[in-house]
């Protein structure tokens, strides 16, 4: 690819990000749902201006990198105030590993026709709801406490985890793993040294800015942080595939409560620079979409998509908050809003490529589907988000 070609792509990928931002602003219709519409228009299904893939191996980079920028500003603002919303995040993230993954399973073979391999990396995929989809949506939408913070924490735990667990999928159905129990240690080992990498890293990094006090100084606490954060996901990357996601969520988390750094001048700055990432990454991804690994589909993967979204996480939710303090309104919207995000999107496009390259059927079916999740979670509770809330009297009052 050119380099003129590839700062053309760059150049009408962020230009339409910020024009969808924009339009968003202008109107108050949901961002998330005008960056997907963005780059379907620029991408492969629209005016062909965008193809992600020509950024090669780069684009697995680029997109870790900001992911990883994404989910470090969560982990920077995740709180679980009380117990109730702490029972409340565990269980839901139990039940969804559990019972939620192997319902889509067999959904996706029964009603999309995936075989029961590629159909458990789906699964795994689409397993976790997208942080960079939830949060914005929450803050767009003013929701009231306690569910802002229940989806925020749901999607920030559990999107590495999906993330790993389709990757080991992946692996296990390529062959180079061998046997279940290799994938559970496998799975336990990237999440648990990414959590321990990360929390080391976020302590040296915390510990380093409490040294920098004055005012002025904010850029340079800015790109430590970023060099730390970018550093940490590369050797996370190195030492163990994937484990780099819940290593970045660990250091926000740790960073973020720190009590000696001032963390809200901090976190408005990686804020900013989280929202740019989803700006731009967005449109690439959605880019990568087309309508002939759409189609095939047909009402198949509609069926498997709408049992996801009204019947698998609905149940999940109701299990989920059996006996804990809230009421119905809130559990009805808990088991409504899910869509998926970047980090769905990217695994996607990447393990298609993999599996293509191995000779396993279904790579471009798998794709399709994923997709067609993500448009149709984002496009209609997206859209729907914000009435029912208000509807249900779950807006806060200031």
């Amino acid at each position: 690819m050119t380099p003129e070609r590839l700062g053309l792509l760059w150049g009408v990928t962020v230009f339409a990000g910020a024009g969808a931002r924009l339009l968003s602003v202008i109107t108050g219709f949901p961002g998330v749902v005008l960056l997907l519409l963005s780059g379907l228009l620029i991408g492969r299904s629209g005016l062909g201006l965008v193809e992600p893939l020509d950024l090669g191996q780069g684009l697995e980079i680029i997109v870790g990198l900001l992911v990883s920028l994404v989910l470090f500003d969560g982990g920077l603002n995740l709180r679980l105030p009380g117990d109730t919303i702490k029972t409340t995040v565990f269980r839901i993230l139990v039940i969804r590993l559990f019972i939620s993954f192997a319902a889509v399973w067999i959904a996706a073979h029964l009603l999309a026709g995936l075989a029961w391999n590629v159909s458990a990396v789906y699964s795994a995929i689409v397993l976790a709801t997208g942080p960079t989809v939830v949060t914005p949506l929450v803050q767009q939408i003013r929701l009231a406490a306690p569910l802002g913070d229940v989806l925020d924490a749901e999607g920030l735990v559990l999107e590495p985890v999906g993330a790993v667990l389709a990757l080991l999928l992946l692996e296990l159905l390529v062959g180079d793993l061998h046997g279940w129990k290799e994938l559970v240690f496998g799975l336990l080992a990237r999440l648990g040294g990414g959590v321990a990498i990360g929390s080391f890293a976020g302590w040296i990094l915390s510990e380093g800015l409490k040294r920098i006090k004055a005012d002025s100084a904010i850029g340079i606490r800015l790109q430590i942080t970023l060099g730390v954060l970018f550093l940490l996901y590369g050797i996370c990357e190195w030492i163990l595939p994937e484990s780099g996601l819940p290593a970045s969520v660990a250091a926000g988390f740790i960073v973020g409560r720190s009590p000696s750094i001032e963390v809200d001048k901090l976190d408005e700055l990686i804020r900013e620079l989280a929202q740019l990432a989803i700006t731009m990454l967005f449109p690439l991804l959605a880019a990568d979409v087309s309508w002939s690994e759409l189609s095939p589909l047909g009402w198949g993967g509609v069926s498997c998509v709408l049992v996801l979204m009204l019947v698998v996480r609905p149940m999940a939710v109701s299990l989920a908050t059996i006996g804990l303090p809230l009421d119905f309104k809130q559990r009805l919207f808990l088991g409504w809003l899910a869509p998926r995000g970047i980090v769905t999107a990217a695994v996607a496009s990447l393990f298609a490529i993999r599996l293509e390259q191995a000779g396993v059927l279904g790579a471009g079916r798998l794709q399709g589907l994923v997709f067609l999740t993500i448009l149709m979670t984002v496009g209609i509770q997206g859209l729907t988000a914000k009435p029912l809330a208000k509807k249900l009297g779950l807006l806060a009052e200031d």
